[in-house]
């Protein structure tokens, strides 16, 4: 099973940043160099933890993630990333709708801090689930 190629993933997150980073670890040591992964933090501080992990860019804000997830074929981040005023409000109304509009497929991870339960979920740790993600959803089956 190989990676689709060029493709161009935006990871989001806020706060300090350790979901991201740990979607752009394990993003990194399994497909390398063949995406190109964009650290979108609703913070600085955020970016530059995912800058840390290795993503290629990054940028934070509104106005950066309005007009970086208009790019991407994937975005991946916890399911606040589509909640406005989620995340201890860092996520903006106008962040919420356009990543919630954009022509990328959305993988969001079932993470919240907020006042929702997602039923039917299987609770797996985070490493295992950001593993199921990449195998489930950004592998290109043969």
């Amino acid at each position: 099973m190989e990676p689709e190629k060029n493709r161009i993933i935006c990871v989001i997150d806020g706060q300090g940043g350790g979901i991201g980073s740990l979607i752009i670890k394990k993003l990194k040591e399994r497909f390398e160099e063949s995406m190109e992964i964009i650290a979108l933090g609703t913070n600085a501080i955020a970016t530059a933890q995912m800058l840390k992990a290795k993503a290629n860019k990054g940028a934070s804000g509104n106005n950066a993630i309005i007009q970086t997830v208009k790019k991407a074929d994937v975005v991946i981040g916890p399911v606040g990333i589509i909640m406005p005023h989620a995340m201890l409000g860092e996520v903006t109304l106008e962040m919420a709708e356009a990543i919630s509009l954009c022509r990328a497929k959305k993988i969001l991870l079932p993470l919240s801090q907020e006042n929702l339960e997602i039923a039917g979920l299987s609770g797996l740790p985070l490493p295992q689930l950001v593993d199921e993600v990449i195998e489930k959803y950004l592998v290109k089956n043969s």
